[in-house]
């Protein structure tokens, strides 16, 4: 498109919030941004001033620009949304945030617990929970859920089912920040009706009613020279008014452009890596090594396309002494797939001495249905050539040769095929692309989430390690006992005392220790 079809299209764009997308001579997207007036942004990249004070990046930019196209929304809140999903979707070459796999903060409502409590998440799973979000202004809910908190008299402790021996050790009621529930100062049903008139909060139904009442408890503090309280209401009034705002969940069949078509894509990529039809069945590698002390690995599966989160798997590297990724991937790839054949052999024990093919026989179980665990019509590691040696040493071994396996190099997004010296590039436009690049980045998260979760329970055990009444050999049987601090720290010096070696004194002092800085 011309310089002077670019301005007519121009002349088009209406004053109104939303998102753009800028596409270079092959109709690549290279570029997502947002605006509050479309008109006015657009506009600034085709004035010749801007691209002379431009940094070298936004001129090649500007430079590769030969159309774009644009989506209205309502408000600057939905252009946020729709600009992280598109980005994340799209991955355009001029873009660098919301490139990773962070996602925008939901809140979530465990309505099966005894004493619901609203807590923060970014993933919205299948749980019977309740869902409210995503909310692109972090700070503002942040602050909204404390106010939600303090108003309501909700409970923010930890345990699921709060007791006496837990209100001793809080001050939340003291300061008339929690009801107190653990000790039956407010019954379930009045909690629980505290719990809906929040959602409803959440919700933003009657927010006009409850926006005018802050702003006339605002005007009486200011008029009785109150200013700190004064301050206070229009901070809470600020961060309602941020997190209320109505947005919609950007997904697909919203009339966006999405690359999310998991039938074409899967065909796609058949036809691209020479499968004999489409990977139904896809498992992916990670390997997260952030320190020495906790390296993990993840393995995620997609099946038809689509997450398939009851069959992932984490693992804890035992055999590689430092930060090795070649054989940690070695390690889980061995381990993964001799636990299937293992477990599959229970069940056609004939096929070890019979003269059928390992793969053969794993595909012929699949298909009568007895297979307990189903190979796998893709395997892909995150990396290049040395992890993608390394499976395939492993799968060898193990008489898997035939079993397709690609290695994924984040760099520049290069395909690595046994039996290839070239890496295969797939245009970054393509969904088969696309598809490898969610469940690579799917393994990625879940491979760090682990070695999160690692990191922190490491940094609560080591609390034992400063009490005075714990050796080494009775820190080792506590967490044997409890499993973790956290259910130590809600046990009764009675629970503590049974454990051998521990007398009713030891676990006073141990309570009092672990409760201190509580």
């Amino acid at each position: 498109m011309s310089d002077l079809d670019l301005k007519a299209k121009l002349c088009e764009v209406p004053h109104q919030p939303g998102v753009y997308l800028m596409r270079d001579v092959l109709g690549t997207i290279i570029y997502v941004g947002k605006a509050r007036d479309l008109k006015k942004r657009l506009g600034s990249y085709f004035m010749a001033s801007r691209k002379q004070r431009a940094d070298l990046k936004t001129r090649a930019l500007i430079d590769s620009i030969c159309d774009f196209e644009i989506h209205i929304v309502r408000n600057e809140e939905e252009s946020l949304l729709l600009e992280g999903k598109l980005i994340k979707d799209y991955r355009p070459r001029y873009n660098v945030a919301f490139r990773d796999d962070k996602r925008f903060l939901l809140v979530k409502l465990r309505l099966a617990d005894p004493w619901p409590r609203l807590v923060m998440t970014r993933m919205k799973n299948d749980d019977g929970s309740r869902y409210f979000g995503p909310f692109p202004h972090s700070s503002a809910l942040r602050e909204t859920l404390s106010w939600l908190n303090r108003n309501f008299g909700f409970r923010v402790c930890r345990p699921l089912t709060p007791g006496e021996a837990d209100y001793r050790h809080c001050n939340a009621d003291i300061i008339r920040n929690c009801s107190a529930p653990c000790i039956g100062r407010i019954g379930r049903e009045a909690y629980l009706a505290r719990i809906d008139e929040a959602c409803r909060i959440l919700e933003g139904k009657g927010k006009r009613e409850l926006f005018d009442e802050l702003r006339g408890e605002m005007a009486t503090a200011a008029a009785q020279l109150d200013f700190e309280r004064a301050a206070t209401l229009r901070d809470i009034l600020r961060n309602l008014e941020k997190t209320l705002t109505p947005t919609r969940q950007f997904a697909r069949g919203r009339s966006l452009p999405s690359t999310v078509q998991p039938t074409e894509d899967l065909a796609e990529l058949g036809e691209l890596l020479q499968l004999s039809g489409p990977p139904r069945v896809m498992e992916c590698f990670d390997i997260s090594n952030v320190s020495s002390n906790h390296i993990v690995a993840s393995m995620v599966r997609f099946t038809d396309g689509r997450p398939d989160h009851r069959n992932y798997r984490r693992y804890r590297i035992r055999s590689v002494a430092g930060q090795d990724d070649f054989a940690s991937m070695a390690e889980v790839i061995r381990r993964r797939y001799s636990r299937i054949l293992m477990e599959n052999a229970k069940i056609d024990p004939a096929a070890e001495v019979s003269q059928e093919e390992v793969l053969a026989a794993q595909r012929r179980l699949a298909r009568e249905g007895r297979a307990k665990i189903v190979l796998p019509d893709l395997v892909i590691v995150d990396g290049g050539k040395g992890q993608l040696g390394m499976a395939l040493r492993e799968l060898n071994a193990l008489g898997l040769h035939e079993l397709p396996v690609i290695g994924l190099a984040k760099q520049h997004e290069e395909v690595f095929i046994p039996g290839h010296c070239q890496p295969l590039q797939i245009p970054h436009d393509r969904g088969a692309l696309k598809l490898l690049q969610r469940i690579r980045d799917e393994a990625h998260r879940f491979a760090n989430d682990y070695n999160a979760l690692l990191y922190r329970r490491r940094m609560h055990e080591s609390l034992l390690d400063d009490c005075p009444a714990i050796s080494p050999k009775r820190k080792q049987m506590l967490l044997e006992k409890f499993g973790s601090v956290a259910r130590l720290k809600n046990a009764s010096v009675a629970q503590l005392a049974a454990v051998p070696g521990i007398s009713a004194k030891s676990a006073a002092v141990i309570l009092e220790f672990l409760w201190r800085d509580a």
